[in-house]
């Protein structure tokens, strides 16, 4: 199954951009290689060059994808871990051939031999390797590499109408983290580079492939946190022929992680935009998106000792002990369960609320994946009731999901585009779950019925309701109702603890009351901390009041503002879509949302006719009239006409009167 890793480390093109550059303007002298010597228990070694290529008819039954052994780049080295070399275009015909990877083998197998000990490089644009018609004029091959593409491409059938659309703001595009996920090549986390789109300080790709022709869509966002379109710039945000990350089923192209991608997009790129003048060819197949279609998920919150923020935005605190559905959805059987354990004092003893321990997810047919803390409390991560260990790489690509795991969270993006996350904060998780458009009307557990009404939250497994300003008593007996029920739990009991307490014992602990109303003792430090620290946010105040720590009342705080700032950047924006500049003039203005001006200005000679500025109103429409620019000569001679002719007429009609008169 294919994972979200690069081999990179273990074999590494020392400075891998002047690899895929090479024969092009200055880039000449040495290339070097490094690979972990280690690896290969060989005292000497080959490097083998290998070419990737998918052959038959495009979308088709007969469609293949292979890696061909090409050539032996060098034989019978010393395994020293390091090799240079001055390039020589390949002997034999390997024009073909402009995107592979390289791969080490010990010197005793014969050349491709499949199945055997190997290191592999990084795939990568073959350039070096490249023949004399490419060095002499890299412009002029690769401009003939890209019009063949076009024309390709031409006859390919249109992904662009089935991909989803971008968000169309930068807030937006990293806070949908159930339906996009940053792009390794520009991401603003990691100090955005963004080679292939300059002036963009962050791209996102969408996580899932699309339907029918698994193609992927990315989205590109400026300082600004405005998209940036191809239609305005060559880095803009540019959709993919082949998802990157490939699409089930992943054998067959155009699906290929990875690879499939290099082929249609990237190398692509190379030949119409790195290498040569042509990148508007390039963008002309490969136009942004923009976000006229977009809609934002919805979001639902708990954290602290138990703090329920809902779809709907209702917010209400449940301190059951037990495990309860939080939320489940008939749409796609998706199913978010979670554990509460009672709260410790900081001395130790036990505190009269919850919080919460464990999370454990699935939907329609996919792996199930479980959260928790473990004794030592670390955060673990449990695949179908296996704990995984996230070391050597951060993604997983598994049935139904992707898995995305940093120090201190774990997304879980399942292919509905549903997203959650979990992030651990004093002994407790703190959940979010986000939830597309289309689960509308389709949700019930203890995070209500999402559908943009309160009133209807609280609403029981056998459908009745609950209004909404009742005692925190009433509260949590609806908490209790949706307790979790035997055959339908999706946790794991590998502990005596967790047996006795939770797999025997009742799903939800009815001997356990907590407490409801904590008492502020005016004399208490702690009270006049907790207002310092927790200003008007109750959640928090409730939290270091029952537990006595100011610590918990802190990430609570934290876990509370998180939910307002995601909740505000997924707020709908509308966009009237991309305006082009009038002919022989230019615009000012790049940004199509709702308030923006765009101004237009013609050439020198040319007036403007139309709107001279035009503003994004609701319900998404530009004002005004499309802006033109004619040549000022034709406005002289109108005039000039108009006062010929007008002269003209006024003679002749001068003539006939004075005819008339005559006549008379």
């Amino acid at each position: 199954h294919h994972s979200k890793v690069s081999d990179g480390e273990k074999c590494t093109l020392v400075n891998q951009t002047k690899w895929q550059y090479y024969g092009t303007h200055n880039t000449d002298g040495n290339l070097t290689l490094t690979w972990m010597q280690q690896a290969l228990a060989a005292s000497h070694i080959n490097i083998e060059v290998w070419g990737y290529q998918e052959t038959g008819d495009s979308y088709s039954e007969n469609w293949l994808a292979e890696w061909k052994y090409l050539y032996t780049l060098a034989r019978d080295i010393p395994n020293s871990g390091k090799f240079s070399f001055i390039p020589e275009p390949a002997k034999g015909d390997y024009s073909t051939w402009d995107f592979g990877i390289l791969r080490i083998t010990p010197r005793n197998y014969s050349d491709g031999q499949s199945n055997i000990p190997s290191i592999w490089s990084s795939e990568h644009a073959l350039a070096w390797h490249l023949g004399e018609d490419f060095r002499s004029n890299p412009n002029a091959w690769a401009t003939a590499k890209c019009l063949e593409w076009d024309r390709k491409e031409e006859k390919l059938p249109n992904f662009i109408e089935e991909i989803i659309d971008c968000p169309c703001t930068l807030a937006q595009a990293r806070a949908d983290t159930g339906r996009f996920h940053a792009d390794y090549g520009c991401d603003i986390e990691k100090g955005s580079v963004c080679t292939y789109h300059p002036g963009a300080v962050h791209c996102v790709r969408a996580i899932q492939a699309s339907p029918q022709y698994a193609a992927g869509q990315q989205c590109c966002y400026d300082s600004t946190g405005t998209q940036v379109l191809t239609q305005d710039s060559t880095g803009g945000s540019t959709p993919d022929r082949g998802h990157d990350w490939g699409s089930p089923p992943f054998m067959k192209p155009p699906r290929i992680p990875g690879f499939s991608h290099w082929l249609y997009d990237v190398i692509s790129f190379y030949y119409c935009c790195l290498w040569s003048d042509n990148c508007h060819l390039y963008m002309k197949r490969r136009p942004s998106s923009d976000c006229r279609t977009y809609n934002p998920p919805r979001a639902a919150s708990a954290f602290g000792d138990p703090h329920f923020l809902t779809f709907d935005g209702l917010n209400f605190t449940f301190k059951g002990q037990g495990e309860y559905t939080l939320i489940e959805s008939e749409l796609t059987s998706l199913s978010v369960q979670g554990r509460t354990q009672q709260a410790h004092f900081p001395n130790g003893t036990g505190a009269q609320v919850t919080g919460l321990s464990a999370v454990a997810m699935k939907e329609n047919g996919s792996d199930v994946i479980e959260v928790r803390y473990s004794e030592d409390l670390n955060l673990e991560v449990l695949l179908n009731q296996k704990v995984v260990n996230f070391s050597e790489q951060s993604w997983m690509d598994l049935k139904g999901l992707f898995l995305h795991s940093t120090a201190d969270n774990i997304t879980v993006m399942f292919s509905s585009g549903s997203g959650v996350e979990i992030r651990g904060s004093r002994g407790f998780l703190t959940l979010t779950v986000l939830l597309p458009p289309k689960f509308m009307n389709h949700t019930q557990g203890l995070f209500g019925v999402m559908n943009g009404n309160i009133e209807d939250d609280y609403t029981f497994k056998n459908k009745t309701t609950m209004p909404v300003h009742v005692s925190p008593q009433q509260l949590f007996e609806f908490g209790a109702n949706w307790a979790v029920e035997n055959g339908s739990s999706l946790f794991t009991y590998d502990t005596e603890y967790l047996l006795k307490n939770f797999f025997y014992g009742e799903k939800h602990n009815a001997s356990f009351l907590p407490t409801f109303f904590p008492y502020e003792d005016p004399d208490d430090y702690l009270v006049k901390e907790t207002v310092l620290l927790c200003g008007s946010d109750p959640f928090c105040r409730f939290d270091v009041l029952t537990t006595r720590s100011l610590q918990v009342g802190s990430s609570t705080k934290a876990s509370h503002q998180n939910h307002k700032q995601l909740v505000e950047n997924l707020e709908p924006v509308i966009s009237c879509g991309w305006l082009d500049h009038p002919a022989n003039g230019r615009k000012n203005g790049t940004n199509y949302l709702l308030g923006s001006t765009i101004g237009f200005i013609c050439s020198q000679g040319y007036d403007l006719i139309g709107s001279k500025e035009r503003v994004c109103q609701v319900p998404g429409a530009w004002s005004g009239d499309t802006p033109s620019c004619i040549p000022r000569t034709d406005i002289r001679q109108i005039i000039l006409l108009g006062c010929v002719f007008g002269i003209v007429g006024l003679a002749v009609l001068a003539r006939l009167t004075l005819l008339c008169r005559k006549e008379r």
